[in-house]
C-alpha cells in the first residue's frame, strides 16, 4: 500500500516521519517549536515520549477501502502523571478511524440497522455501534439544548414488566429534548426540570401531557407559571376505554344468539365511522340496531368529540354540562366515572381552546411511533444510553 502525505487529506497535519527522521529513545525536543496536546487533559507539551505507526481507516473510494499509515506520538504528561497519546482533532474517539469516516458510518445508521452497516463496511457490529454513538453525541453537541416554551410529556416502555422512561419534547421545534428517569414517577420528571435549570424553566409557557397525576404534580411544583393542557388523544382514549367496558358488560349480560352481534366488534365501536370500511359500517349498523344500550353509549362517544371544536371556554363548559346531563337514567357507570375525571381535570382540558392553533399536539404520539421503530430495529440491544441518543437525534438533521 502506498504512503499518502497526510497534508493532502487533512490541512495542517503531517506524517511525523517527514519531520523527525529516525525515532530516538526517551524524550527529545520537538522540531520547529510544534506543541503536542495530551489526549487526556489537554496540556501542551514540547517533548514526546515515543511514537508508533498506526493504520487508520478513512472514507472509502468507490468500492475500495482506504487506510492511512500515521505515526502517533505519546507524551509523559506532567498533569496526569502518566504516558498519554496525543490528541488529533481529525481522529475519532475510536482510535482506528478518522472522524469523517465515523460520521459517515453514523449517517448510514440513521436509515439502516447496525448489522447491515457492519456487513457493508466489513466491521464488527460493536465498532459500528461505537462510531454511531460518537456521531450522535456530536449531533447533540452542535444542536444544543434550547429553552423550550411549549413542552410535551409522555412515557415510553423500554422493556416488558411496566419499565418506563419519560420523554420530554419541544413542541415548537418538533424535537425531543430529554429522555430519562427510572420510571414515570414524579421524582423522575423532577430530574428533567432540575437539569433544565431555573432560568430556562421560567420560559416554559405550556406543558402538554396525559392525565397522569405524577406528571401533573411535578409540573405544577417546578413550573407553576406554565399552563397545563391535557392531550386530546389521551382524553379520547379514556372515553374509548369506558365504551369498551360497557361493551364487555353487555356481552356478559346477554346469552345465546344475542351475543353474536357484540362478539368481535370492539374496534368497530371504537373507530370513527368515517374510518370504517363498507363491511365495518354494516356491522356497526346491525350492532347498534340490536342493542339499545350500546347505541346510546356510541352516540354519546361520537358527540363528545364536538368539545374540541369550541374556541371559548364558556361554550365548551356549557357543552360538557349538557353532555353530562344526558347521562342521567342511562345506567352507563363507566361514562359517569369518565365525566368525574373530566370535571377534576377541567382546567387542563379547557386550555385546548386557547392553544389548538399554536401547538401540534400529535407530535408526542408520533414520536412514540418513532421510538417503537427504533426499538424494533435495534432488537436485542439493552444499552439504554444508545437508546437515549437515538431518541434525542431521531428528528435532528444529519451532519
Amino acid at each position: 500500500m502506498g504512503r499518502i502525505p497526510l497534508s493532502r487529506l487533512f490541512p495542517g497535519a503531517h506524517l511525523v516521519r517527514y519531520l523527525w527522521g529516525s525515532p530516538s529513545a526517551g524524550h527529545s525536543p520537538h522540531p520547529q517549536g510544534k506543541k503536542i496536546v495530551c489526549g487526556a487533559c489537554g496540556l501542551l507539551h514540547r517533548t514526546f515520549y515515543d511514537r508508533k505507526t498506526r493504520r487508520i481507516r478513512d472514507l472509502p473510494c468507490a468500492d475500495q477501502r482506504i487506510y492511512l499509515e500515521v505515526e502517533i506520538r505519546r507524551v509523559s504528561c506532567r498533569r496526569c502523571g502518566k504516558v498519554k497519546q496525543e490528541r488529533l482533532d481529525w481522529l475519532a474517539d475510536y482510535p482506528f478511524c478518522t472522524k469523517r469516516f465515523a460520521f459517515y458510518v453514523g449517517r448510514r445508521c440513521r436509515d439502516s440497522s447496525i448489522q447491515d452497516v457492519a456487513k457493508e463496511f466489513h466491521l464488527d457490529w460493536r465498532t459500528v455501534k461505537s462510531l454511531e454513538m460518537q456521531y450522535m453525541r456530536e449531533v447533540l453537541r452542535r444542536t444544543g439544548i434550547p429553552g423550550p416554551k411549549v413542552i410535551g410529556l409522555d412515557e415510553v416502555s423500554v422493556r416488558k414488566g411496566h419499565d418506563y422512561r419519560i420523554v420530554v419534547s419541544d413542541l415548537i421545534r418538533h424535537r425531543p429534548i430529554w429522555f430519562g428517569g427510572k420510571d414515570r414517577s414524579e421524582a423522575s420528571l423532577d430530574l428533567f426540570y432540575q437539569g433544565l435549570g431555573v432560568k430556562k424553566s421560567r420560559k416554559v409557557q405550556l406543558a402538554v401531557m396525559d392525565m397522569w397525576k405524577p406528571f401533573l404534580k411535578s409540573t405544577r411544583k417546578n413550573i407553576p407559571q406554565a399552563a397545563i393542557l391535557f392531550d386530546k388523544f389521551h382524553v379520547m382514549r379514556s372515553l374509548g376505554e369506558a365504551l369498551d367496558e360497557i361493551r364487555k358488560s353487555e356481552y356478559a349480560r346477554l346469552t345465546g344468539k344475542r351475543r353474536e352481534y357484540i362478539k368481535g366488534q370492539k374496534y368497530t365501536l371504537l373507530s370513527r365511522r368515517e374510518n370504517l370500511t363498507k363491511n365495518g359500517r354494516a356491522a356497526l349498523k346491525k350492532l347498534l340496531k340490536a342493542n339499545k344500550r350500546l347505541n346510546t353509549a356510541y352516540l354519546l362517544k361520537e358527540s363528545f368529540g364536538q368539545l374540541w371544536e369550541y374556541r371559548q371556554e364558556g361554550w365548551a363548559r356549557r357543552f360538557f354540562e349538557n353532555w353530562r346531563v344526558a347521562l342521567k337514567w342511562q345506567r352507563l357507570k363507566p361514562y359517569e366515572e369518565f365525566a368525574k375525571k373530566i370535571e377534576s381535570h377541567w382546567d387542563g382540558i379547557a386550555s385546548y381552546c386557547q392553544w389548538e392553533d399554536k401547538v401540534s399536539l400529535g407530535f408526542v404520539e408520533g414520536l412514540n411511533n418513532k421510538i417503537r421503530v427504533i426499538q424494533r430495529r435495534a432488537y436485542g440491544l439493552r444499552d439504554e444510553e444508545y437508546l437515549r441518543l437515538k431518541v434525542l437525534t431521531c428528528t435532528l438533521p444529519a451532519l
